[in-house]
């Protein structure tokens, strides 16, 4: 499982010109499913994301995780991230999960970020997306389980 983590002031999610999902200050998570990936690897990767000190204190340090702060998480799942640009140069993804199986580890994935305190939403799995976002600071941390 490979997970980009951003920092944002804001965030939203539309399909189409529906907004489906929007979060305030906290977490944008693009999250890809490969296969072999257990709900272990969701849950580990759901519990650096709730605890990973990320936001600012007073002094200006990253000392404050999305708990800590009450921040929200907009997860999106993003099969693209397993893909391997080794040869050629069109990515491959046959390191990704088959849909069926993504879609149930993406929805306990979120799930579990959701009961550590961080309240989640969520875009629609397999769905064209538009992700926007306001990248604060810019922070962007990369995570693999």
């Amino acid at each position: 499982m490979k997970a980009v983590i951003q920092r944002v002031s804001r965030a939203h999610v539309q399909v189409g010109d529906k907004t489906v999902a929007h979060i305030g200050r906290g977490l944008l998570i693009l999250i890809g499913i490969k296969k072999g990936d257990t709900e272990q690897h969701a849950q580990l990767i759901a519990k650096k994301c709730a605890d990973l000190r990320i936001f600012e204190d007073e002094n200006g340090k990253f000392n404050h995780s999305a708990r800590d702060i009450g921040a929200e998480a907009l997860v999106v799942s993003q099969f693209t991230l397993l893909g391997d640009t080794a040869r050629g140069r069109r990515p491959s993804f046959t390191d990704a999960e088959s849909p069926q199986r993504a879609e149930r580890l993406y929805e306990y994935f979120g799930r579990t970020l959701s009961q550590l305190g961080v309240p989640t939403q969520h875009g629609v799995f397999g769905a064209r997306m538009v992700v926007s976002l306001d990248n604060d600071g810019p922070v962007t941390i990369l995570l693999e389980a």
